[in-house]
């Protein structure tokens, strides 16, 4: 390329700093009612410093513009300085900031792999500002993944819209995080009380009753190896290096949160002495579930809020659909014409997640009432959605090697299931069901 787009870019993000300050300085002395001759005086010297930063940053960005597209077109069309055939493109709408100017993650893989094996130098891998690219550990091990696609990954694995996603986060800077619990309840006698007071008595004064909780943080990965094949069909490279890897990290994080032995990895709820566990019925026979058994434990399912729900292996389906309440039907399916029902269905009311962690039919943990907002979800913070410690690419033997590395922790709230206000069944965030 004619000119360095690192500089250009680092030159550019430096007029821009320098002209938010000019700016923010001149805005100040705007806002004033009554300026003073002097302060007019520099009024007028920072407008002029306002325009002219502004021709820069704007001539700054055609330079830069320019060389993106000169970088475009050497690798739509395989032309000398990137080496190698053209290579598909997935996505063309994001960031160039955020993605060190690759169009998508397979993009970014093959121009690393070209400088590795061959020597030829993309000009985008030097581009980006250093805490996005660079080469990582004293050896020179490999090249950091742009933002962008590290936070695709991180989106995936923790998205709302699965099990991982109920749980409570509660992000940390460091490897350990304290968190503060509170297992009184609003009708215990310890903790925050309430009282009815008559007019001119005193008011009796209660306290908040914290037990505070250090909780570790563990090391899981995702190690993907990319062979030549791969390298050559960037959306298939594009879906193993995300959704597969996303879905694989996924799955052993949230089995680890369910049965997790708090050993290197997180405290799992159905090893914890919060959990409660609801006798099967007398005379009961092997592999089965009835009507009574998840009334009861429904009825032991602690709701302070959150958002209970059922969780299940789908070997249970074939009891489920049998179970009625009167002439009503405990499971309603997804042809049932209701609004938001999950993929699972609606039993007794709450949403039903069918998954490949629960235990099959007839084990503990065949089926269960939980509200995951009681299980405190502990990850690695740096700023904004990226929690990832780091997420290194390298390379060995000419084969392409993607490592991904997460810290988690997990461990449910509560210490023990608390005792209710009237009666004598203790209740719990997870219940579930003996094995039969």
């Amino acid at each position: 390329m004619k000119k360095d787009l690192k500089k250009l870019r680092q030159a550019r993000a430096d007029k821009a700093k320098a002209g938010k300050t000019t700016l923010d300085e001149l805005n100040a002395l705007l806002g004033k009612n009554n300026a003073t001759d002097a302060e007019k005086t520099q009024i007028a010297t920072l407008e002029a410093e306002v325009d002219s930063i502004e021709k820069e940053v704007a001539d700054l960005d055609q330079q830069i513009a320019a060389e993106e597209k000169a970088v475009r077109r050497a690798t739509l069309f395989g032309t000398s300085s990137l080496g190698g055939p053209a290579r598909a493109t997935v996505v063309n709408d994001l960031n160039p900031e955020r993605t060190g100017g690759f169009h998508n993650l397979a993009e970014f893989a093959v121009s690393v792999r070209n400088f590795q094996v061959n020597g030829q130098m993309d000009p985008r891998l030097g581009a980006a500002p250093t805490n996005y690219q660079q080469n990582q550990g004293s050896g020179g091990e490999g090249i950091l993944v742009p933002t962008e696609f590290r936070e695709q990954i991180w989106s995936m694995v923790f998205d709302d819209g699965n099990l991982l996603g109920f749980c409570n986060p509660e992000p940390t800077s460091g490897n350990t995080v304290g968190i503060i619990k509170d297992e009184t309840t609003p009708w215990g006698a310890s903790g925050v009380q309430a009282y009815w007071r008559a007019e001119g008595s005193q008011m009796v004064a209660s306290k908040a009753t914290l037990t505070p909780t250090v909780m570790q943080l563990h090391e899981l990965y995702a190690f993907v190896l990319a062979t030549q094949e791969v390298l050559d069909d960037a959306p298939r490279l594009q879906n193993r290096i995300t959704v597969q890897a996303a879905n694989a990290i996924r799955w052993k994080a949230f089995e680890a949160v369910m049965t997790g032995d708090g050993n290197g990895k997180p405290l799992g709820f159905m090893n914890s002495a919060a959990m409660v566990t609801v006798a099967k019925e007398g005379g009961q026979a092997a592999d089965t579930i009835t009507v009574p058994n998840v009334l009861k434990m429904y009825s032991r399912l602690l709701r302070m809020g959150g958002r209970p729900m059922w969780l299940a292996n789908s070997d249970t389906l074939p009891q489920l659909g049998q179970l009625t309440i009167g002439n009503v039907p405990a499971w309603l399916p997804l042809n049932q014409p209701l609004a938001g029902a999950p993929d699972g269905g609606v039993f007794l009311g709450r949403p039903m997640i069918f998954n490949e962690h629960s235990s099959t039919l007839g084990d503990l943990g065949d089926i269960m009432a939980v509200d995951l907002s009681g299980y405190a979800r502990a990850t690695k913070s740096g700023g904004g959605i990226d929690f990832a410690a780091s997420i290194h690419l390298f390379f060995d033997y000419n084969i392409q090697a993607f490592r991904w590395i997460f810290r988690l922790g997990g461990q449910p709230y509560l210490s023990k299931p608390v005792a209710p206000a009237k009666g004598a069944s203790t209740k719990s965030h997870f219940v579930a069901l003996e094995a039969r």
